[in-house]
């Protein structure tokens, strides 16, 4: 499973957090605080694509997807208070046997001039499966 994330963060607000949604026309994750955020109100906004690879039958495209959604509005974001360091594309890949990724040049120069940071994040699939059933 590859879980393809686009991640922003801000001051505490649910106006924000909103205007956010409003403004690049996606659904967020549904905010849950955690146990880590003193806050009532939401401090980041989160959209996230799953791709199952034993469903898919074709890779997702994800770093141009995601800059499909944040390119064009970020002198909107730039309004609602929202800078390019505050947002992030986080891939978080759950794989079995081996962990092989492969970025295109075009798609890592496009990410590369839109200044958005890119994290990944590699979980063994089997052991989380085993963690679960313990």
């Amino acid at each position: 499973m590859k879980f393809y994330n686009l991640h922003i963060d801000f001051e505490p607000s649910w106006d924000t957090y909103n205007r956010i949604t409003e403004v690049l026309n996606v659904i967020p994750r549904d905010f849950e605080k955690s146990r880590f955020n003193i806050h009532d109100e939401p401090s980041n906004w989160h959209y996230q694509i799953v791709e199952d690879e034993e469903v898919t039958d074709k890779p997702i495209d994800f770093i141009n997807v995601l800059l499909d959604i944040v390119e064009p509005n970020f002198s909107k974001l730039k309004r609602v208070g929202i800078e390019k360091d505050n947002i992030l594309f986080w891939l978080v890949y759950e794989y079995q046997h081996q962990c092989s990724m492969e970025f295109h040049p075009e798609e890592m120069e496009r990410l590369g001039k839109s200044g958005i940071g890119l994290n990944i994040d590699c979980l063994d699939g089997l052991k989380i499966k085993k963690t679960k059933a313990e």
